[in-house]
């Protein structure tokens, strides 16, 4: 059976959901004219989240400041988050998914991946097939999808993400050299801005340049693990199945490459509170808790250091988790060296509910983990940006108005 997979990616998926609603209002599309989603315009704080075609001519990006934005487009018009809605019309487009896939898997709230292995009975051919998903999508919700189509996660993915918007791609593997390896290797999945960085400086500008690369040399450049990976990438190899049910997750971390370096513990402190606050919120989510905590530093040299402290409790408590962190930070950092990123990992898992508790209850824990309840709950009912941790609001690099466009979260 040949494995076929379709990527299914909402354009601008948070600009398009907030659009689609007031058209079905009778309101104007504002994804005809220049326009994003996130923060605030008369204090021009926050980031863009995202942003339409027209506001994309004036080069607005998104995850970048709100002030930015409008200086490049004074005319851009804001519109406010709404996660509740987001959450609604993730679920509408994935149920639509399911009607046609045997396996949907979440990949985030703008994307899935569908495994149509097998279906050839029933849709003998893939293009017509995506586009009767793709046109109820858009005719029953009021918003447009790409669908990527390949023989596995990887390239179905890549193919989503050529000509936008409302557009159907394939990339099998006879059309790896037309179609993929002719783009800049920063455009391949999973390689960052540091990484095609060190590639660039080895001479490796193109996906092809990448896949016809000597594996040893790539892994000179950017790591073993992480050269054997994008190498295979760089020629459509990947076998990761599409799961209808997430993994357990083996440990959580978030970590931010920074806009400007960070040169100051109180500057590393307020990231190290955000971090803190994303990765505690998402394990108490999942009903976990964690007894180990890792706090990873780099520099401009591009050579990670870390340290790591194992608890006598595990915990889920934002303060506790920021505590921990601060400490391994000053156990890392010479105080000298301009930081580029700051991470927070947290393992060693467990669900138990019955470990070992002191003999003399910690008062102040309590009231930590009443706040974190509170938190949750207001960011459940009203979404993530809702409430926001003073200190982080007063650092000046943009990581805590909305972790979720500036944080690279990662479950392992």
């Amino acid at each position: 059976m040949e494995p076929l997979i379709f990527h299914v990616d909402v354009n601008s998926a948070y600009l398009s959901w907030e659009a689609a609603r007031r058209v079905a209002n009778g309101e104007p599309d504002i994804r005809l004219i220049p326009s994003a989603i996130g923060g605030d315009r008369q204090t021009r704080t926050g980031v863009i989240l995202a942003k339409s075609i027209a506001a994309k001519k004036y080069q607005v990006q998104t995850g970048e400041p709100v002030a930015l934005a409008l200086r490049k487009c004074p005319q851009l018009y804001l519109a406010k988050p709404d996660f509740r809605l987001y959450e609604q019309n993730s679920r509408a487009f994935m149920n639509i998914c399911r009607k046609y896939a045997p396996v949907v898997e979440k990949f985030s709230i703008d994307e899935c991946f569908l495994d149509m292995s097998g279906t050839g009975q029933l849709y003998s051919d893939p293009r017509a097939i995506a586009s009767r998903i793709k046109d109820e999508i858009r005719d029953t919700l009021g918003f447009t999808v790409n669908i990527g189509i390949g023989p596995n996660k990887l390239l179905a993915k890549m193919a989503s993400d050529f000509e936008k918007p409302d557009k159907i791609h394939t990339l099998f593997l006879q059309e790896i050299p037309q179609k993929l390896w002719p783009l800049p290797v920063g455009s391949l999945f999973t390689v960052g801005r540091a990484t095609a960085q060190r590639l660039e400086k080895g001479g490796i500008f193109t996906i092809g340049g990448l896949a016809h690369a000597d594996v040893s040399f790539v892994q000179a450049l950017i790591g073993k693990k992480l050269g054997q990976q994008l190498h295979a990438y760089a020629n459509g190899i990947d076998q990761t199945p599409v799961l209808s049910k997430p993994r357990e997750a083996k440990g959580y971390s978030n970590s931010t490459t920074l806009a400007r370096d960070v040169r100051s513990e109180e500057e590393a402190n307020r990231i190290l509170l955000a971090l803190a606050d994303s990765v505690a919120s998402r394990i108490r989510a999942d009903g976990v808790r964690a007894y180990c905590v890792s706090v990873t530093i780099r520099a401009n040299d591009f050579k990670d250091k870390s340290h790591q402290q194992t608890l006598l409790e595990p915990t889920d408590i934002t303060d506790e988790i920021f505590r921990v962190s601060k400490r391994l930070f000053a156990q890392l950092w010479d105080g000298q060296t301009p930081l580029r990123l700051l991470g927070i990992s947290l393992t060693e898992l467990t669900r138990d509910e019955y470990v070992q508790q002191s003999l003399f209850p910690d008062e102040k824990k309590e009231r930590e983990k009443k706040l974190d309840q509170a938190v949750d709950h207001i960011r459940g009912k009203f979404g993530s940006d809702t409430i926001c941790r003073g200190a982080i609001l007063r650092s000046d690099l943009q990581v805590g108005k909305k972790y979720k466009s500036q944080l690279d979260d990662k479950k392992k």
